[in-house]
């Protein structure tokens, strides 16, 4: 059995009562013209919370203390195609208390930055992302997803 390497991520649904802070993506390669909360790859020596807090300030401008990062789930994703790239684990927090304005610090990556209702979300929004944001409105989400696999 051949075992592989999975690229980390950490992702923060910033929360705002029934409403969720999301970004449009653009100009990166991937997924560009979806919407998608504030995330990015864990870096060289970081946690998982070390990033999302990290991703956070850089992609929106807030502090969020790691004691308010709240875990929602974690999902081994995979593209399905063997590529190494395409192999994931992903860490999902949501948090509902920060310091400062929510505001574009990235506009070469990002072109658009609002609040929405996890009711009304934009169209589109990036497939596993969606996913996370469903089980978030109904309270149904798992601890543990796997995503992609057969």
């Amino acid at each position: 059995m051949d075992r592989f390497q999975v690229i980390p991520a950490a992702y923060v649904a910033l929360r705002r009562g029934d409403e969720v802070l999301l970004l449009l993506r653009a100009n990166t390669g991937y997924m560009d013209g979806f919407w998608a909360v504030p995330a990015g790859h864990v870096e060289y020596g970081e946690s998982a919370l070390t990033a999302a807090v990290r991703e956070v300030r850089e992609e929106v401008g807030v502090e969020i203390a790691p004691a308010d990062l709240i875990p929602v789930t974690a999902m081994h994703r995979t593209g399905g195609n063997g590529e190494a790239i395409d192999e994931r684990v992903d860490f999902f927090f949501t948090a509902t208390r920060w310091t400062g304005e929510p505001r574009l610090m990235e506009p070469d990556k990002a072109t658009g930055l609002d609040w929405y209702s996890l009711d009304r979300l934009p169209d589109p929004v990036v497939p596993h992302e969606a996913l996370v944001l469903a089980g978030l409105r109904d309270g149904s989400i798992p601890a543990v997803i796997a995503h992609g696999f057969s």
